[in-house]
């Protein structure tokens, strides 16, 4: 090939910072627990029909969102795609090496319940899910929180607010367009 000795130590360097990449994306994928690991956002059919916003979802895959911690509501009935959505904008962030987290709404109280037995375990159930840079809350009050639940919520949403970045797929209009909060609609 006649490759100079520094161009060929240029093409290892890079080939070698291409695998580390690579590797610590497909890590911060498998450690986000996502229920769809598939899902992409360049690969949502029909947008428009659906009464997505293709501006809307365009802006949300550059996860500058993220660096406002701005939180996202994806609303809609069942099987609408909100949890492909989630998954897909968790996964998003998860290229642009983001750590992000999916779970549903049932299994984070679940864990809730499981935590309140262990020493101090309510304390690092708090730290975890406040410490991701983008967590993706899937079902949202799709049961009513009893007063433990409601209490946990609170306190993880004041440890998040302004910090970092939540997503809320949920069937309820519950939320209002306010300051650092993006409403995508799919009821259409």
């Amino acid at each position: 090939l006649g490759l100079g000795f520094e161009e060929r130590i240029r093409i290892i360097v890079d080939e070698a910072h291409s695998a580390f990449t690579h590797s610590k994306v497909d890590g911060l994928i498998r450690r986000a627990g996502l229920r769809y690991p598939t899902a992409d956002l360049r690969r949502i059919d029909l947008v428009e029909e659906r009464g997505l916003d293709r501006g809307m979802i365009s802006q949300l895959a550059t996860c500058s969102f993220i660096e406002r911690s701005h939180n996202v509501v994806f609303q809609g009935f069942t099987g609408s795609g909100k949890s492909y959505l989630g998954c897909a904008l968790a996964k998003q962030a998860c290229l642009h090496r983001i750590r992000a987290h999916y779970i549903r709404m049932p299994d984070l109280a679940e864990a809730w319940h499981l935590a309140k037995d262990k020493p101090q375990g309510q304390m690092k159930f708090l730290r975890k899910y406040a410490a991701f840079t983008l967590l993706v809350i899937d079902e949202w009050l799709l049961d009513p929180p009893d007063e433990s639940m409601r209490s946990m919520l609170l306190e993880l949403l004041e440890r998040r607010y302004d910090t970092t970045s939540t997503v809320f797929c949920t069937q309820y209009g519950l939320f209002v367009p306010e300051r650092g909060v993006i409403v995508v609609d799919r009821r259409r």
